[in-house]
């Protein structure tokens, strides 16, 4: 399966400004295809990076004679990549002492972010360490962290807690959660098997281990005095957001005359005993007699179809659990529930619990932790996203594509055998889609080009980074044309994409499907509760709409509900409106039910935002049948 996938001022804007004659004549990166692959040289522990000036140093001044050489000789026009860059050059700096040059970054990180709430929370744990640092010295290790205490609790004092509280509240989540132990387990696993086997890590790799050399040794220590002036700033400003979803609502339920429109999930599995009366069924097929009785190529496809880890069709419409995992299943719920929680700033015992684990976690315990996590995560994606989709639509009849989402940190090595059987298994699904009479599609999953090069990172494999990203480049090609094309062939489906969770733009790193640029592909980021964007959300010219996907209440397998954050909550509100527009006027074309959501949407005054209104895309839609 392909890879699947938040004074000065006026001498800086001269500083902007004069660049721009100076970029104008270097060649120009519009994709993360064309930005330079790095790699070095590397043997023994990845966590050496973290723990040892001996691994640290070296690395650090390659690194930065790269970086600081990418920003003299292209023209990155990706805000985000150009953060990232600025960003490990930052934490460079801060690790050195050359706070003055850290301080200049983090005015030119803040410049170039368009999210409201990043541009004034970005980098504020650095900074303030900095300007700590820069008081002078300190007779003892206790009056500086009590110097930092004032300085961040002052820095946090001056924010506007309306537009700042979501960040914060998640800058606290982590706070509370992260431990050395747990950083350094989750490097090893996830980077130390690739370098036993190529002997070199790769520029994103060794980006990531630097910064958390920073992290760990001059921040973590601090992380007392953080969760102590986070938790003082959110007390004294606690209120709740205004929820402007609920106005916006249209249910149908007690409605007549609605007609039955097949809304399809195309995820992690269903569990379909949990919507009875809003199953979509091939009445052609007779349940679990393991026979293809239409004769369409898929036994039992009574409410859909489903896909392994290698695009090979199997029954399962929902990952068969083994009695390990039936018997973790509880407590993957509670961590889950733990982690959402701290991230709301709640209380519960789950929360309690989780930081109790965390805190006693050991390096070699980390795998196995994340991994369930993952596979709980997966399993439980599908039911949730079809239970917003399915929400007050009586008349919505879910049916299943279910895909196969790894849950390992080391994923299975690419190769073109496997990219080819993705992209078969992707027109396969379409077509079935298009067979079945489907209407609306919705898609919370994403892969790049990018993701399959970190699989061959992770592995040890796949030669020099530059011949990575050809491979990868190749397979993904064929999975992205298989999926355009076929979605070009069913124009009468409206498929919906989550724009993915990455806080950068989604054109520029070629996410798919959220990147094919088709009249039936609605592309969707993630607002909160009061409609404003979240950390999270990917962004971009190829995001079409918002729509709610900040602590999504809705069904886990089983019947049980919770409430999840991602642009995987937010696509499924937009597939609900699709679905009900079309419950009441089953006529309506895609194109006439694209205009119907993006028409009824509230754009922000800076244009970034466009808010799915359902009152409203109803109302435009009952102005059109009186014509």
């Amino acid at each position: 399966m392909l890879p699947l996938f938040r004074a000065g001022c006026l001498a800086l804007l001269a500083v902007l400004l004069s660049a721009v004659s100076v970029y104008a004549q270097k060649p120009r990166i519009t994709s993360q295809d064309q930005l330079p692959r790095y790699s070095y040289p590397y043997k023994g522990k990845v966590t050496e990076v973290i723990t040892s000036a001996a691994a640290y140093d070296p690395l650090a001044a390659a690194v930065r004679a790269d970086l600081e050489k990418l920003l003299a000789d292209y023209d990155i026009a990706d805000r985000a990549t150009l953060q990232g860059v600025l960003g490990t050059l930052m934490t460079l700096d801060v690790q050195a002492g050359r706070y003055d040059d850290a301080l200049k970054h983090i005015q030119a990180i803040r410049a170039l972010e368009e999210k409201p709430a990043a541009r004034l929370t970005t980098a504020l744990l650095n900074e303030s360490y900095i300007l700590t640092r820069k008081q002078g010295e300190f007779t003892s290790e206790a009056a500086f962290r009590a110097a930092f205490a004032q300085v961040y609790a002052d820095k946090l004092a001056v924010l506007p807690y309306d537009l700042v509280a979501d960040n914060l509240k998640q800058a606290k989540a982590n706070a509370e959660i992260v431990t050395l132990p747990l950083v350094l387990g989750n490097l090893e696993s996830s980077f130390q098997p690739g370098v036993d086997k190529s002997g070199e890590i790769s520029g994103d790799t060794a980006r990531t281990l630097l910064s958390q050399r920073t992290a760990m040794e001059l921040m973590l220590p601090l992380k007392e005095e953080r969760v102590v002036a986070l938790t003082r700033y959110i007390a004294a400003h606690q209120k709740e957001k205004k929820d402007i979803w609920a106005a916006r609502a249209v249910s149908l339920e007690g409605k007549s005359s609605l007609t039955p429109v097949t809304v399809a999930i195309w995820d992690s599995g269903i569990d379909m005993a949990v919507f009875p009366r809003q199953q979509w069924r091939n009445a052609k097929e007779i349940p679990a007699n393991g026979i293809d009785d239409d004769g369409n190529g898929f036994i039992d496809d009574v409410y859909g179809i489903a896909y392994d880890l290698k695009a090979t069709p199997v029954p399962d419409l929902l990952v068969p659990l083994d009695a390990k995992q039936q018997a973790a299943y509880p407590e993957m719920r509670n961590r889950t529930k733990g982690i959402l929680d701290l991230q709301a700033n709640l209380d519960s015992p789950e929360a309690s619990e989780l930081k109790k684990q965390l805190s006693t976690l050991q390096p070699a315990d980390v795998k196995g932790f994340i991994e369930n996590l993952n596979f709980f995560g997966g399993y439980t994606h599908g039911t949730h996203v079809a239970g917003i989709a399915a929400a007050d639509n009586p008349a919505a009849r879910l049916m299943v594509l279910r895909i196969t989402f790894d849950h390992r940190m080391i994923p299975d090595l690419p190769t073109r055998e496997q990219a080819e059987r993705d992209a078969r298994a992707a027109s396969q699904q379409v077509a079935y889609l298009k067979a079945q009479g489907a209407r609306v599609v919705n898609m919370s999953w994403g892969g790049s080009p990018q993701s399959i090069e970190g699989a061959f990172e992770a592995n040890g494999a796949g030669g020099t980074p530059d011949e990575r990203r050809k491979t990868a480049r190749e397979y993904f090609e064929l999975f992205r044309q298989a999926m355009t094309e076929a979605m070009r062939n069913a124009p009468e489906i409206l498929f919906i994409a989550a724009a993915g969770n990455s806080d950068n733009d989604a054109a520029f790193a070629e996410f798919v499907p959220s990147g094919i640029d088709l009249p039936n592909v609605l592309t969707v980021g993630a607002v909160d509760q009061a409609g404003e964007e979240t950390s999270f959300s990917s962004f971009g010219r190829n995001v079409d709409v918002h729509a709610n996907g900040f602590e999504v209440e809705s069904y886990l397998p089983g019947g049980e509900r919770m409430k999840y954050s991602g642009t995987s909550m937010a696509a499924p509100n937009v597939a609900n409106l699709a679905g009900k527009l079309l419950a009441v006027q089953p006529s309506l074309t895609v194109d006439q039910l694209v205009s119907l959501i993006k028409l009824g949407a509230d754009s922000s005054e800076d244009g970034r935002i466009r808010a799915i209104h359902p009152r409203r895309s109803f109302a435009l839609l009952e102005a059109m049948r009186t014509r």
